[in-house]
């Protein structure tokens, strides 16, 4: 497939609805910055109502900006029309014809724009193989599986050879072993013809495991963009840190940061050295620890910085996950190949302390 790669560009993007009956205005999408570049897949992450359909459909040409600018390479795409844009977007209802076989779903658009019927086989041949459906041309997509109505929505979308590829929850629908198949069934297909895509997802682990980068949104506004393992072990805020992962806080007071980037502080009582600090933090300003579940270990009573009881054990094979109630609220401590070690039992008093290189220091909310 001749897919051409080109960058996304979005410029102080805002949208304002009307609210029907207050007539109020609605900050959809507020001042949204952020460049996709050529072959890559960001993924825009949030909690429902935080803006990232709507900026996909700015983007697609489905919902005009209120302001800002929007350029697919050099082109300034703003005011489009879908059909003006080289995109195609797969929504999260597959939208099948169901009088159509999987060829002819795939088809349809080719012979919208009036293309010759050997450049039309050639296509869809060619897409079909892509996604793994060449022996299921013919066949009714009532007599298919969710992933394989997936598929068949992906190949419509890549067969008319967009430059940029839209995502929008397109594995809601089907269920946890099928949305896993089909994250990397996407990845695979978006990397081989190297097409700049976007996908929506409320997921952590599909944004995760998908993205070259990710965008956190939240009521409207972009929270952080970064790397996969950038959003996980540097978040900016506790808001980042609590949606991506599974995450435990403590409050703590910032004494001052070394010359490598180390947080000084104090918790539970203690001094920690953090491995790392939000920036604009100020000594003395109210704060708290990140703590990742692998960043938690359970240790004797003198090096604790929390303590608690076992509520639940939860087997994993390669880790076990302990949940601790605290006054604090409940923590989960994973323990990592538990083969030999001694895995406190449920009711049972257990002190906490911090692998100190992996925890970050972030402000209080």
């Amino acid at each position: 497939m001749a897919t051409k790669s080109v960058p996304v560009t979005l410029s102080h993007v805002t949208k304002i609805f009307k609210d029907p009956k207050s007539k109020a205005e609605v900050h959809a999408v507020e001042d949204a910055n952020f460049d996709v570049r050529s072959g890559e897949l960001v993924t825009l992450l949030g909690p429902s109502g935080c803006g990232k359909t709507t900026t996909l459909r700015m983007i697609g040409g489905f919902e005009l900006p209120t302001k800002g600018k929007i350029l697919i390479g050099d082109t300034d795409v703003t005011y489009l029309p879908p059909n003006g844009r080289q995109t195609a977007t797969v929504f999260q209802s597959y939208g099948l014809f169901p009088h159509m076989d999987v060829f002819d779903n795939v088809a349809y658009g080719l012979k919208i724009r009036k293309l010759s019927h050997t450049e039309i086989e050639n296509r869809v041949r060619t897409v079909l193989e892509l996604v793994g459906l060449a022996e299921l041309a013919h066949r009714a997509p009532g007599r298919l599986s969710g992933g394989q109505q997936q598929r068949v929505a992906l190949a419509r979308s890549l067969v008319v050879e967009p430059q940029v590829l839209l995502l929008d929850e397109p594995l809601s629908n089907l269920d946890a072993l099928l949305r896993e198949q089909m994250r990397v069934e996407i990845r695979r297909i978006q990397k081989s013809l190297g097409i700049t895509a976007i996908y929506v997802t409320h997921d952590r682990i599909e944004a995760m495991s998908l993205s070259d980068r990710v965008i956190v949104m939240r009521n409207g506004v972009i929270q952080q963009i970064g790397t996969p393992g950038d959003i996980y072990e540097r978040p900016v805020s506790m808001f980042v840190a609590g949606f991506v992962g599974k995450v435990a806080f403590f409050p703590a007071q910032l004494e001052g940061i070394e010359a490598g980037g180390r947080a000084i502080c104090t918790v539970g009582g203690k001094r920690v050295r953090a491995g790392s600090a939000a920036e604009g933090l100020g000594t003395g300003s109210p704060a708290v620890i990140m703590a990742r579940p692998e960043s938690l270990r359970l240790v004797e009573k003198e090096d604790a910085i929390s303590s608690g009881t076992v509520t639940a054990r939860v087997y994993l094979g390669s880790s076990v996950e302990i949940y601790v109630k605290t006054e604090t609220g409940e923590i989960l401590v994973q323990i990592d190949d538990p083969s030999g070690k001694a895995i406190p039992s449920e009711g049972e008093a257990v002190w906490i302390g911090l692998n100190e290189a992996l925890v970050r220091v972030l402000p209080a909310e």
